[in-house]
């Protein structure tokens, strides 16, 4: 066997252990924390449909901000967007609210839409900010979900 394809098995098997090793970690690391996960998960979502059931949609975007602000990054934000989805969902609504969202596929709009959300909020520099908008566009362009006791109507 020529040396240059000894060299080249080495260099694959030891990629292949790598990753691997990488996705044993991963998933060990995955199943020692999920719970916590999942059990925060759990409390944001009624913390966020709490809010919602005393606020109205521009009172979700509001908190969800000042939360964010007072703890910023990756996960934060993912917990954020939780937040605020559930919270639009339980909220009232607030006039002329999705007025300016566009739909999740007009692209140009949404990268100009999110930049000048984040702005509004003093986060342009935020790497994650226009994440965190991500939920209203869903909202606005599902529409209000109807409570059980609005189906009479």
């Amino acid at each position: 066997m020529p040396g240059w394809l000894k060299a080249l098995l080495i260099v694959v098997i030891v990629i292949v252990l790598l990753v691997v090793g990488v996705v044993g970690a991963g998933v060990f690391w995955w199943m020692r924390n999920k719970d916590a996960f999942m059990a925060r998960a759990k409390e944001v979502v009624t913390e966020g449909k709490d809010f919602g059931n005393h606020s109205n949609n521009q009172g979700c975007v509001d908190e969800t901000m000042s939360r964010y602000k007072k703890e910023p990054g990756f996960s934060s934000a993912i917990s954020n967007s939780i937040f605020m989805r559930t919270c639009l969902d339980a909220s009232r609504s607030t006039p002329g609210f999705c007025n300016s969202v566009p739909g999740k596929t007009e692209f140009i709009k949404t990268a100009q839409w999110r930049r000048d959300q984040c702005a509004k909020v003093d986060l342009s520099k935020d790497s994650y900010c226009q994440q965190l908008f991500q939920p209203v566009q869903e909202y606005c362009e599902r529409g209000p979900r109807r409570s059980p006791d609005s189906n009479s109507q």
